[in-house]
Protein backbone atom coordinates (compact mmCIF):
# COMPACT_ATOMS: atom_id res chain seq x y z
CA UNK A 1 0.00 0.00 0.00
CA UNK A 2 1.66 3.16 -1.14
CA UNK A 3 0.93 6.83 -0.20
CA UNK A 4 0.39 9.94 -2.55
CA UNK A 5 1.11 13.24 -0.99
CA UNK A 6 -0.74 15.67 -3.47
CA UNK A 7 -4.34 17.03 -3.47
CA UNK A 8 -7.03 15.65 -4.81
CA UNK A 9 -9.74 13.00 -5.03
CA UNK A 10 -8.57 9.44 -6.29
CA UNK A 11 -9.96 8.03 -9.03
CA UNK A 12 -11.01 4.26 -8.85
CA UNK A 13 -8.89 1.66 -9.23
CA UNK A 14 -10.71 -1.36 -10.87
CA UNK A 15 -10.97 -2.06 -13.90
CA UNK A 16 -14.28 -0.13 -15.32
CA UNK A 17 -13.90 3.09 -16.22
CA UNK A 18 -16.85 5.03 -14.15
CA UNK A 19 -19.22 7.51 -15.05
CA UNK A 20 -22.05 9.40 -12.82
CA UNK A 21 -25.59 11.60 -13.13
CA UNK A 22 -27.75 12.96 -10.81
CA UNK A 23 -31.57 11.56 -10.51
CA UNK A 24 -34.19 13.70 -8.91
CA UNK A 25 -37.75 11.33 -9.01
CA UNK A 26 -40.48 13.15 -7.78
CA UNK A 27 -41.88 16.87 -6.18
CA UNK A 28 -41.37 18.58 -3.19
CA UNK A 29 -39.65 17.17 -0.15
CA UNK A 30 -40.88 13.87 -1.01
CA UNK A 31 -39.13 13.41 -4.50
CA UNK A 32 -35.89 11.43 -4.27
CA UNK A 33 -32.32 12.60 -4.95
CA UNK A 34 -29.24 10.73 -5.59
CA UNK A 35 -26.03 11.02 -7.65
CA UNK A 36 -25.86 7.57 -9.51
CA UNK A 37 -22.42 6.26 -10.07
CA UNK A 38 -22.16 3.18 -12.60
CA UNK A 39 -19.26 1.52 -15.22
CA UNK A 40 -19.29 3.42 -18.47
CA UNK A 41 -17.74 2.17 -21.92
CA UNK A 42 -14.90 4.29 -23.27
CA UNK A 43 -15.54 7.55 -24.73
CA UNK A 44 -14.53 10.91 -26.02
CA UNK A 45 -16.17 13.10 -23.62
CA UNK A 46 -13.90 15.00 -21.47
CA UNK A 47 -16.80 16.35 -19.21
CA UNK A 48 -16.56 16.11 -15.47
CA UNK A 49 -18.79 16.81 -12.76
CA UNK A 50 -17.83 19.30 -9.94
CA UNK A 51 -17.32 18.31 -6.60
CA UNK A 52 -19.28 20.55 -4.72
CA UNK A 53 -22.50 21.21 -7.27
CA UNK A 54 -23.43 24.59 -6.16
CA UNK A 55 -23.02 27.34 -3.70
CA UNK A 56 -25.63 26.86 -1.20
CA UNK A 57 -23.47 23.57 -0.32
CA UNK A 58 -21.08 25.89 1.32
CA UNK A 59 -23.38 28.11 3.11
CA UNK A 60 -24.81 24.56 4.56
CA UNK A 61 -21.25 23.36 5.26
CA UNK A 62 -20.61 26.74 7.44
CA UNK A 63 -23.98 26.36 9.39
CA UNK A 64 -23.47 22.73 10.03
CA UNK A 65 -19.59 23.59 10.85
CA UNK A 66 -20.74 26.61 13.33
CA UNK A 67 -18.37 29.14 11.81
CA UNK A 68 -19.51 32.57 12.72
CA UNK A 69 -18.41 34.37 9.36
CA UNK A 70 -19.99 33.32 6.01
CA UNK A 71 -16.74 34.50 4.71
CA UNK A 72 -15.96 30.58 5.16
CA UNK A 73 -18.72 29.89 2.62
CA UNK A 74 -16.74 32.38 0.01
CA UNK A 75 -13.26 30.63 1.44
CA UNK A 76 -15.09 27.08 0.77
CA UNK A 77 -16.21 28.07 -2.19
CA UNK A 78 -13.00 30.03 -3.91
CA UNK A 79 -11.01 26.50 -2.48
CA UNK A 80 -12.82 24.21 -3.85
CA UNK A 81 -16.01 25.13 -5.79
CA UNK A 82 -14.23 24.09 -9.62
CA UNK A 83 -12.71 20.60 -8.17
CA UNK A 84 -14.07 17.81 -10.33
CA UNK A 85 -15.03 14.68 -9.23
CA UNK A 86 -12.12 12.57 -11.87
CA UNK A 87 -15.23 10.67 -13.73
CA UNK A 88 -17.38 11.06 -16.73
CA UNK A 89 -20.67 13.01 -16.68
CA UNK A 90 -23.68 11.06 -17.78
CA UNK A 91 -21.07 8.89 -19.65
CA UNK A 92 -22.48 5.83 -21.57
CA UNK A 93 -23.35 2.82 -19.15
CA UNK A 94 -21.46 -0.19 -19.75
CA UNK A 95 -23.92 -2.61 -20.63
CA UNK A 96 -21.90 -6.09 -20.55
CA UNK A 97 -24.77 -8.91 -20.88
CA UNK A 98 -24.38 -9.76 -17.23
CA UNK A 99 -26.01 -7.87 -14.13
CA UNK A 100 -24.32 -5.50 -11.51
CA UNK A 101 -24.57 -5.47 -8.01
CA UNK A 102 -26.02 -2.56 -6.23
CA UNK A 103 -25.04 -0.28 -3.14
CA UNK A 104 -27.31 2.18 -1.81
CA UNK A 105 -25.13 5.37 -0.04
CA UNK A 106 -26.25 7.21 2.97
CA UNK A 107 -23.93 10.35 3.60
CA UNK A 108 -23.14 11.61 6.97
CA UNK A 109 -24.65 14.84 9.02
CA UNK A 110 -23.74 17.45 7.66
CA UNK A 111 -22.80 16.06 4.48
CA UNK A 112 -24.44 15.94 1.17
CA UNK A 113 -24.67 13.50 -1.97
CA UNK A 114 -21.15 14.21 -3.61
CA UNK A 115 -18.77 13.73 -0.45
CA UNK A 116 -18.22 10.15 -0.71
CA UNK A 117 -17.08 10.07 -3.86
CA UNK A 118 -14.25 8.60 -3.82
CA UNK A 119 -16.16 5.57 -1.84
CA UNK A 120 -18.53 5.73 -4.51
CA UNK A 121 -16.08 5.58 -7.52
CA UNK A 122 -14.25 2.58 -6.01
CA UNK A 123 -17.23 0.36 -5.58
CA UNK A 124 -18.27 1.59 -9.15
CA UNK A 125 -14.90 0.77 -10.58
CA UNK A 126 -15.24 -2.61 -8.90
CA UNK A 127 -18.48 -3.31 -10.69
CA UNK A 128 -20.84 -1.83 -8.50
CA UNK A 129 -23.63 0.03 -9.46
CA UNK A 130 -23.93 3.00 -6.50
CA UNK A 131 -27.08 4.87 -5.56
CA UNK A 132 -25.40 7.90 -3.69
CA UNK A 133 -28.68 9.31 -1.42
CA UNK A 134 -29.14 13.27 -0.73
CA UNK A 135 -31.26 13.35 2.72
CA UNK A 136 -34.09 15.07 2.95
CA UNK A 137 -34.34 15.11 6.89
CA UNK A 138 -32.93 18.39 6.82
CA UNK A 139 -29.53 16.78 7.92
CA UNK A 140 -27.64 17.09 4.90
CA UNK A 141 -25.83 20.81 4.71
CA UNK A 142 -28.14 21.92 2.36
CA UNK A 143 -30.70 20.29 -0.20
CA UNK A 144 -33.47 21.40 -2.69
CA UNK A 145 -36.46 20.25 -4.64
CA UNK A 146 -38.50 21.97 -7.49
CA UNK A 147 -42.00 23.57 -7.46
CA UNK A 148 -44.65 21.54 -8.89
CA UNK A 149 -46.01 24.72 -10.54
CA UNK A 150 -42.33 25.58 -11.97
CA UNK A 151 -42.14 22.03 -13.88
CA UNK A 152 -42.73 21.18 -17.66
CA UNK A 153 -41.91 17.92 -18.61
CA UNK A 154 -40.02 19.35 -21.26
CA UNK A 155 -38.62 22.08 -19.46
CA UNK A 156 -34.64 22.05 -18.85
CA UNK A 157 -33.33 22.36 -15.52
CA UNK A 158 -31.55 26.02 -15.54
CA UNK A 159 -35.23 27.48 -16.26
CA UNK A 160 -37.13 25.27 -12.85
CA UNK A 161 -37.39 26.95 -10.01
CA UNK A 162 -35.50 25.59 -6.64
CA UNK A 163 -36.71 25.18 -3.40
CA UNK A 164 -33.48 25.07 -0.95
CA UNK A 165 -33.25 22.76 2.55
CA UNK A 166 -31.36 24.19 4.82
CA UNK A 167 -29.70 22.13 7.71
CA UNK A 168 -31.42 22.00 11.24
CA UNK A 169 -29.21 22.81 13.89
CA UNK A 170 -30.27 21.57 17.78
CA UNK A 171 -31.97 24.53 19.47
CA UNK A 172 -31.73 25.11 22.99
CA UNK A 173 -33.40 22.70 24.92
CA UNK A 174 -34.34 20.13 22.56
CA UNK A 175 -33.45 16.65 22.97
CA UNK A 176 -31.29 15.62 20.47
CA UNK A 177 -32.25 11.62 20.70
CA UNK A 178 -35.47 12.50 19.80
CA UNK A 179 -34.58 14.45 16.47
CA UNK A 180 -31.89 11.96 15.27
CA UNK A 181 -34.36 9.18 16.01
CA UNK A 182 -36.95 10.46 13.72
CA UNK A 183 -34.74 11.63 11.23
CA UNK A 184 -33.28 8.26 10.84
CA UNK A 185 -36.03 6.54 10.50
CA UNK A 186 -37.05 9.12 7.50
CA UNK A 187 -33.67 8.52 5.89
CA UNK A 188 -33.91 4.93 6.14
CA UNK A 189 -37.04 5.30 3.96
CA UNK A 190 -35.58 7.09 1.54
CA UNK A 191 -32.82 4.46 1.42
CA UNK A 192 -35.97 2.12 0.30
CA UNK A 193 -37.64 4.27 -2.07
CA UNK A 194 -34.66 5.01 -3.61
CA UNK A 195 -34.16 1.04 -3.96
CA UNK A 196 -37.48 0.72 -5.26
CA UNK A 197 -36.77 3.13 -7.71
CA UNK A 198 -33.98 1.07 -8.58
CA UNK A 199 -36.27 -1.93 -8.93
CA UNK A 200 -38.36 -0.27 -11.22
CA UNK A 201 -35.79 0.82 -13.74
CA UNK A 202 -34.05 -2.59 -13.51
CA UNK A 203 -37.77 -3.80 -14.80
CA UNK A 204 -37.85 -1.42 -17.68
CA UNK A 205 -40.61 0.28 -15.76
CA UNK A 206 -40.52 4.33 -17.19
CA UNK A 207 -38.79 6.59 -14.04
CA UNK A 208 -38.65 10.17 -15.19
CA UNK A 209 -35.82 11.58 -13.72
CA UNK A 210 -36.84 15.46 -13.78
CA UNK A 211 -33.14 17.05 -14.06
CA UNK A 212 -32.71 16.06 -17.61
CA UNK A 213 -29.17 14.97 -16.94
CA UNK A 214 -28.79 13.66 -20.24
CA UNK A 215 -28.23 10.31 -19.49
CA UNK A 216 -31.69 7.99 -20.20
CA UNK A 217 -31.90 5.62 -17.25
CA UNK A 218 -33.73 2.88 -19.26
CA UNK A 219 -30.13 2.14 -19.90
CA UNK A 220 -30.14 0.34 -16.61
CA UNK A 221 -33.07 -2.05 -17.83
CA UNK A 222 -32.14 -5.73 -16.76
CA UNK A 223 -28.78 -4.66 -15.38
CA UNK A 224 -29.03 -4.68 -11.34
CA UNK A 225 -29.21 -8.02 -9.71
CA UNK A 226 -31.80 -7.62 -7.43
CA UNK A 227 -30.04 -10.38 -5.26
CA UNK A 228 -26.80 -8.70 -4.40
CA UNK A 229 -27.93 -5.22 -2.52
CA UNK A 230 -26.04 -3.67 -0.09
CA UNK A 231 -26.51 -0.61 1.89
CA UNK A 232 -24.01 1.45 3.27
CA UNK A 233 -23.10 4.56 5.34
CA UNK A 234 -20.89 6.84 7.02
CA UNK A 235 -21.08 8.17 10.82
CA UNK A 236 -25.37 8.96 10.93
CA UNK A 237 -25.34 7.19 7.35
CA UNK A 238 -24.13 4.02 9.06
CA UNK A 239 -26.76 4.49 11.39
CA UNK A 240 -29.12 4.72 8.76
CA UNK A 241 -27.63 1.40 7.16
CA UNK A 242 -28.56 -0.34 10.17
CA UNK A 243 -32.14 0.59 10.52
CA UNK A 244 -32.40 0.09 6.61
CA UNK A 245 -31.37 -3.59 6.86
CA UNK A 246 -34.66 -3.77 9.14
CA UNK A 247 -37.19 -2.17 6.52
CA UNK A 248 -36.50 -3.77 3.24
CA UNK A 249 -35.33 -7.62 3.23
CA UNK A 250 -33.70 -6.95 -0.45
CA UNK A 251 -30.80 -5.39 1.70
CA UNK A 252 -28.36 -8.91 2.35
CA UNK A 253 -25.97 -7.06 4.96
CA UNK A 254 -24.77 -3.44 5.50
CA UNK A 255 -21.01 -1.83 5.62
CA UNK A 256 -20.86 1.18 8.00
CA UNK A 257 -18.12 3.61 7.81
CA UNK A 258 -17.42 4.96 11.96
CA UNK A 259 -21.12 4.56 12.48
CA UNK A 260 -23.00 6.78 14.79
CA UNK A 261 -25.11 4.59 16.90
CA UNK A 262 -27.12 7.10 18.93
CA UNK A 263 -29.87 7.71 16.71
CA UNK A 264 -30.94 4.17 17.27
CA UNK A 265 -33.39 2.76 20.12
CA UNK A 266 -31.79 -0.02 21.49
CA UNK A 267 -34.61 -2.26 21.33
CA UNK A 268 -34.47 -2.32 17.13
CA UNK A 269 -30.74 -4.12 17.84
CA UNK A 270 -32.61 -7.21 18.42
CA UNK A 271 -34.25 -6.57 14.55
CA UNK A 272 -30.72 -6.79 12.87
CA UNK A 273 -30.14 -10.32 11.82
CA UNK A 274 -27.70 -9.95 8.72
CA UNK A 275 -24.56 -9.70 8.09
CA UNK A 276 -23.20 -5.77 9.45
CA UNK A 277 -19.29 -4.46 8.63
CA UNK A 278 -18.31 -2.18 11.17
CA UNK A 279 -15.43 -0.08 9.78
CA UNK A 280 -14.41 2.86 12.63
CA UNK A 281 -11.84 5.06 13.04
CA UNK A 282 -9.17 5.57 15.77
CA UNK A 283 -10.63 8.38 17.37
CA UNK A 284 -14.40 8.69 17.33
CA UNK A 285 -16.11 5.43 18.59
CA UNK A 286 -16.90 5.62 22.49
CA UNK A 287 -17.46 2.13 24.75
CA UNK A 288 -21.10 2.69 24.42
CA UNK A 289 -21.00 2.45 20.26
CA UNK A 290 -18.99 -0.72 20.52
CA UNK A 291 -20.63 -2.40 23.09
CA UNK A 292 -23.73 -1.97 20.68
CA UNK A 293 -21.93 -3.42 17.89
CA UNK A 294 -20.30 -5.87 20.01
CA UNK A 295 -24.11 -7.11 20.89
CA UNK A 296 -24.53 -7.34 17.02
CA UNK A 297 -21.79 -9.59 16.44
CA UNK A 298 -22.30 -11.71 19.50
CA UNK A 299 -25.68 -12.78 17.76
CA UNK A 300 -24.14 -13.12 14.03
CA UNK A 301 -20.16 -14.56 13.97
CA UNK A 302 -20.63 -12.88 10.40
CA UNK A 303 -21.05 -9.27 11.53
CA UNK A 304 -17.56 -8.03 11.80
CA UNK A 305 -15.89 -4.99 14.11
CA UNK A 306 -12.73 -3.71 13.27
CA UNK A 307 -10.55 -0.26 13.47
CA UNK A 308 -8.18 1.42 10.96
CA UNK A 309 -5.30 2.66 13.40
CA UNK A 310 -4.18 6.39 12.48
CA UNK A 311 -7.75 7.36 10.92
CA UNK A 312 -10.16 9.96 12.49
CA UNK A 313 -13.98 10.11 11.47
CA UNK A 314 -13.08 12.52 8.42
CA UNK A 315 -10.97 10.02 7.20
CA UNK A 316 -13.79 8.26 4.73
CA UNK A 317 -15.09 11.47 3.45
CA UNK A 318 -13.61 12.95 0.62
CA UNK A 319 -12.33 15.75 2.61
CA UNK A 320 -9.36 13.70 4.17
CA UNK A 321 -7.95 14.45 0.54
CA UNK A 322 -9.01 17.76 -0.32
CA UNK A 323 -7.94 19.60 3.06
CA UNK A 324 -4.32 20.72 3.66
CA UNK A 325 -2.40 20.33 6.17
CA UNK A 326 -3.15 23.49 7.74
CA UNK A 327 -7.11 23.34 7.64
CA UNK A 328 -6.56 19.47 7.85
CA UNK A 329 -5.77 20.39 11.61
CA UNK A 330 -8.33 23.18 12.15
CA UNK A 331 -11.40 20.71 10.88
CA UNK A 332 -9.23 17.73 11.61
CA UNK A 333 -10.02 16.04 8.34
CA UNK A 334 -7.07 13.77 8.91
CA UNK A 335 -5.17 11.82 11.13
CA UNK A 336 -1.82 10.16 11.51
CA UNK A 337 -2.59 7.46 8.53
CA UNK A 338 -1.74 8.37 5.04
CA UNK A 339 -5.62 8.96 3.45
CA UNK A 340 -4.97 6.64 0.47
CA UNK A 341 -3.53 4.08 2.52
CA UNK A 342 -6.86 4.65 4.71
CA UNK A 343 -8.98 4.65 1.95
CA UNK A 344 -7.61 1.53 0.53
CA UNK A 345 -7.53 -0.32 3.75
CA UNK A 346 -11.28 0.34 4.00
CA UNK A 347 -12.43 -0.17 0.33
CA UNK A 348 -10.64 -3.11 0.75
CA UNK A 349 -12.48 -4.52 3.80
CA UNK A 350 -15.78 -3.57 2.04
CA UNK A 351 -15.35 -5.41 -1.52
CA UNK A 352 -14.19 -8.75 0.76
CA UNK A 353 -17.41 -8.42 3.10
CA UNK A 354 -19.59 -7.94 -0.64
CA UNK A 355 -18.37 -10.69 -1.83
CA UNK A 356 -18.97 -13.22 0.65
CA UNK A 357 -22.56 -11.64 1.47
CA UNK A 358 -23.70 -11.06 -1.76
CA UNK A 359 -22.01 -14.42 -3.71
CA UNK A 360 -19.99 -12.72 -5.75
CA UNK A 361 -17.60 -14.06 -8.13
CA UNK A 362 -14.63 -11.50 -7.68
CA UNK A 363 -11.20 -11.67 -6.20
CA UNK A 364 -11.81 -9.54 -3.51
CA UNK A 365 -11.32 -12.44 -0.89
CA UNK A 366 -8.10 -11.90 -1.19
CA UNK A 367 -8.75 -9.18 1.30
CA UNK A 368 -10.43 -11.23 3.60
CA UNK A 369 -7.90 -10.84 6.39
CA UNK A 370 -9.23 -7.68 6.69
CA UNK A 371 -12.33 -8.42 7.98
CA UNK A 372 -10.64 -10.16 11.36
CA UNK A 373 -8.32 -6.68 11.91
CA UNK A 374 -5.23 -9.24 10.23
CA UNK A 375 -3.02 -6.41 8.64
CA UNK A 376 -1.37 -3.39 8.24
CA UNK A 377 -3.18 0.11 10.50
CA UNK A 378 -5.86 -1.99 11.20
CA UNK A 379 -6.90 -4.18 14.51
CA UNK A 380 -10.29 -6.66 15.46
CA UNK A 381 -12.86 -4.63 17.23
CA UNK A 382 -12.01 -1.18 18.05
CA UNK A 383 -9.92 0.64 21.30
CA UNK A 384 -11.57 2.40 24.02
CA UNK A 385 -10.79 5.76 22.71
CA UNK A 386 -13.01 8.85 24.17
CA UNK A 387 -14.93 10.67 21.65
CA UNK A 388 -15.55 14.07 21.38
CA UNK A 389 -19.01 14.15 20.32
Amino acid sequence: MGGRQSLGLPPGTGPHQVACTDVMVGLKQKSSFFRLYYPCLPHESTEQPLWIPEYQYCCGLVEFLNLKSRWWATLFNIAYGSCKVPVSWNGPFKSTGSKFPLIIFSHGLGAFRTLYSSVCMEMASRGFIVVAVEHRDRSASATYFYKAESLGSECPEAYLEKEWIAFQKMQAGQKEFHLRNSQVHQRANECVRALGLMRDINSGKTVTNILHSGFELSALKNSIDLDKVAVMGHSFGGATALLALIKDDLFKCAVTLDAWMFPVRDDLFSKIRKPVLFINSEKFQTPTSVTKMKRLSSRNSQTKIITILGSVHQSQTDFTFLVGAVLSKVFETRGTIDPYVGLEISNQASLAFLQKHLDLKEEFHQWNDLLEGIGNHVIPEAPFLLSSL
